[in-house]
């Protein structure tokens, strides 16, 4: 197997639904990501000749996503009443709306989904809340 592996990070705020614990708080974190892609054969022809796939091109499409999320508040579709929203809204606050629990565990699969959706042969997706913990998705062949 073939494979190469990218990261990125961006800073955003989340609180946890239905959590007793200290992470049912706003709170932020620098999210890093990191991902990887993997194949049997490089590619045959062209500009990509004996590659997975170009290093910037994968750079970017990890970028691009990530980047959708930095400096926002990341919020559980329903979580918040639609006065909240609104008053977020009216002052401008940047929100990012998702339709999964704002685990770590569900942006690894979030990631993973989006780059297999742009063609790429994604294999894992690691998300680090801190330095030191993160989940990982992994997709089985």
């Amino acid at each position: 197997m073939y494979g190469l592996k990218t990261e990125s990070s961006f800073d955003a705020a989340h609180f946890l639904t239905d959590y007793d614990g200290k992470c049912e708080n706003l709170h932020g974190h620098r999210w890093r990501v990191v991902a990887y892609l993997s194949t049997e054969a490089l590619q045959t022809e062209g500009q990509m000749k004996d590659m997975v796939i170009d290093f910037g091109d994968f750079k970017k499409a990890l970028r691009d996503l990530t980047e959708a999320f930095d400096h926002s508040f990341i919020v559980e579709e329903g979580s918040l009443m639609a006065k909240t929203i609104a008053c977020l809204e009216e002052e401008e606050f940047s929100l990012s709306v998702v339709p999964f629990r704002t685990t770590a565990e569900n942006f690894a699969r979030y990631f993973t989904e989006k780059l297999a959706e742009q063609g790429l042969p994604v294999s894992q997706v690691e998300v680090y809340e801190t330095p030191n913990n993160c989940a990982i998705y992994t997709v089985e062949r």
